[in-house]
């Protein structure tokens, strides 16, 4: 049975394992886990959406057995509906797909919802709040991508990151707002005062040697 997002208002920290080191991904998951980490993010990309191919739904199958925590699911890939039954059979708790790619997102947020598990819904750097306007309510979490999907590590895009505080005046206070991009201690002050509360973080967290005091340094920051 998936499990559920965890309660807003609650600061949540979803290292991206893109950023692991995959040789290890078992130990690599139990680190982040005994640090207070609820949630890993999942970074799946198809080379047709974003100029990158990452892994599917056999990967997340193998992780789910050395894993319980929430697992979040970010399909960057051009047909999500086709896909987010295999995902889900592999174990996922939450699907985000993009507006972009599903322009009437409505039936799929409900599908979602009926498969039982959570559905967020994402919008790109350059694409307007008012995409997401009509169909933000329905969704458990938004995801603000303040980078262009497809590679990590790249700079954060604080413009994009204003998109924030308008959609949390639109889904009020019990849809989670994730951020997804450039996030280290001083990014996660900012998008935390916007409104975020779910914070995506790859090489901030498994590019650095101490994991503990990453995870520390970017929770502190957003408690300040």
């Amino acid at each position: 049975m998936a499990k559920k997002l965890p309660k807003t208002p609650s600061i949540q920290l979803a290292p991206s394992i893109l950023s692991c080191d995959f040789a290890k991904i078992a130990d690599e998951i139990a680190e982040i886990a005994s640090n207070g980490i609820e949630m890993v993010h999942l970074d799946v990309m198809d080379g047709h959406f974003v100029p990158n191919i990452t892994f599917g739904p056999p990967v997340v199958a193998k992780i789910r057995k050395c894993s319980d925590l929430f697992f979040d699911a970010h399909l960057m890939i051009t047909d999500p509906q086709k896909y987010a039954q295999p995902f889900i059979d592999a174990g996922v708790d939450n699907i985000t797909f993009h507006i972009e790619v599903v322009p009437e997102p409505t039936d799929f947020i409900k599908k979602l919802h009926d498969s039982g598990i959570s559905a967020g819904l994402c919008l790109n750097p350059e694409t307007p709040v008012s995409a997401i306007e009509k169909y933000a309510p329905l969704a458990d979490m938004i995801l603000v991508m303040t980078v262009h999907p497809g590679f990590g590590g790249q700079s954060f895009i604080a413009k994009a990151a204003e998109k924030i505080a308008p959609i949390r005046q639109i889904v009020g206070p019990d849809v989670r707002l994730e951020v997804d991009g450039g996030i280290d201690p001083e990014t996660a002050r900012l998008v935390t005062s916007y409104g975020a509360d779910t914070l995506v973080a790859g090489n901030a967290i498994f590019g650095q040697t101490d994991r503990a005091v990453a995870i520390k340094a970017i929770r502190s920051a957003c408690s300040k």
